[in-house]
């Protein structure tokens, strides 16, 4: 499980690079900060449509191999990306990263799925997906942090880590499918998906409503990537040299997301719920991404003044802002909104993944993920892509760093339908999940029956 939330995180901090990176890539290469948003918009939707391919190869073969080439491929692509002369070379590193990276997080679900029983899904998954979490919140803090002098520096170090998560991953447990699951107790399952599963897979209804429902929430949350951009700007309005502006969004990028880790408690009112009623983790993931709307709108317009030492120390810079976070009374009540409004929509995570491995049974897991990935990705990239071009838009009513601040506000209503649609999937989740057991507990029963007449030797 450590090995498989490491590898989990280390992809996403290879995704979180990039961000905080826009001027600096863009200045060294000779584009601009549209190009090198360009290339992460590229790297959302090519590595979500990779997924697919992976997490089928993965549901139909055996999982470890795939795991391990698409963890060296993102490798090599990250690699590349460090040493890159040119936009076309970086674009075309950054493509090859993408498609290692949309084998890790499919195939590596579908793992983890089958390490865990149903009763602590919520609180696992929470675990995997928090990982994922603090990969990318590392990849903003090492981009700003490694790269604020030299961009190239954090593609290197995150592509040895790379290397080493791949070693280690070698001397793994190999899984077995359905290992966690009651019915199969016992029995060895050898179910593989088929060409023809999408039609069964889209018959239960839940699957429908957890994959459409990425479509609108990663539309939100792909424009959060844009966070360090805000406070960078909000940095430059007050008078820092871009240098230190950096350093300072990506600190407070990386702060105001620390409300993530809260999923935790997410995934664990989940698990609580979900054994009063089968209802229980779509109303947990309902309710948090719905409520959290207003935090988040009230979070941008929040004005706080930051004092750090211009030009000094990317230390003595980190230190300043930890200071004003207790000195500053606007950054600590921006703060407390933030970690508030994560922790709602966290709650989102682990339900979600959880909920996929409620409604379907083992061989089909990796590829139903993979398809809500898909979506998530479409959602992100768009989230992504939009809201810069909102922000273009809105410079001409809005000056920085105030245009900034009213795409993002803009952007967070995409949390509105995405919790309509997990309100959807409850009411078809009972269901699903009882058509599941029954397969499983008739192929147990049928595996059994099967050696029990096996005449002995």
């Amino acid at each position: 499980m450590v090995v498989f939330v490491l590898l989990a995180s280390l992809d996403n901090v290879a995704i979180g690079l990039v961000p905080p990176l826009y001027g600096s890539i863009g200045s060294d290469l000779g584009v601009g900060e549209g190009h090198i948003a360009l290339a992460t918009t590229v790297m959302f939707l090519l590595s979500a449509v990779a997924a697919v391919g992976w997490a089928y190869a993965g549901d139909r073969t055996d999982r470890k191999p795939v795991l391990i080439a698409g963890t060296v491929i993102w490798v090599a692509g990250t690699a590349w990306s460090g040493l890159a002369g040119g936009y076309p070379s970086f674009l075309l590193a950054q493509i090859l990263a993408a498609i290692g990276l949309g084998g890790v997080a499919s195939v590596s679900f579908a793992v983890v799925s089958d390490l865990i029983s149903p009763r602590r899904r919520g609180l696992a998954m929470s675990f995997w997906g928090l990982s994922q979490g603090v990969g990318t919140l590392a990849g903003t803090m090492t981009g700003g942090l490694l790269g604020a002098g030299d961009w190239r520096r954090p593609f290197l170090v995150v592509a040895v880590a790379g290397v080493v998560a791949t070693v280690a991953y070698l001397f793994t447990y190999d899984v077995p499918r359905g290992d966690s699951q009651p019915e199969l107790r016992g029995v060895a399952y050898d179910e593989r998906i088929h060409r023809d599963a999408l039609p069964t897979i889209l018959a239960r209804r839940t699957n429908v409503w957890l994959i459409l429902q990425g479509l609108t929430a990663q539309a939100a949350f792909g424009s959060l990537v844009w966070l360090p951009v805000l406070f960078r700007a909000r940095a430059e309005d007050q008078g820092y040299s871009t240098a230190t502006a950096v350093v300072v969004g990506s600190v407070f990028a990386t702060l105001f997301q620390l409300g993530g880790a809260l999923s935790i408690l997410g995934g664990l009112v989940g698990d609580r719920l979900q054994r009063r009623t089968p209802r229980g983790r779509a109303l947990v993931a309902a309710v948090g991404i719905l409520a959290a709307v207003p935090f988040y709108v009230v979070l941008y317009f929040v004005p706080f003044r930051i004092d750090v030492p211009d030009g000094g120390s990317t230390g003595a810079v980190i230190r300043a802002v930890l200071a004003d976070v207790v000195t500053e009374p606007s950054v600590g009540l921006s703060l407390a909104i933030a970690v508030l409004a994560l922790a709602l929509t966290s709650a989102n995570s682990p339900n979600w993944f959880a909920l996929i491995a409620d409604v379907n049974p083992p061989e089909h897991r990796g590829t139903v993920y993979s398809l809500g990935n898909l979506v998530n990705g479409v959602g992100r990239a768009g989230g992504n892509a939009l809201v810069g071009v909102a922000f273009r838009g809105l410079s001409g009513a809005f000056p920085p760093p105030l245009n900034y601040a009213v795409g993002l506000a803009a952007f967070q209503f995409f949390f509105i339908p995405t919790g309509i649609m997990y309100w959807l999937a409850g009411r078809t989740v009972a269901r699903d999940m009882a058509d599941t057991h029954a397969a499983l507990a008739t192929y147990a029963d049928h595996e059994q029956a099967t050696a029990t007449r096996a005449p002995r030797p």
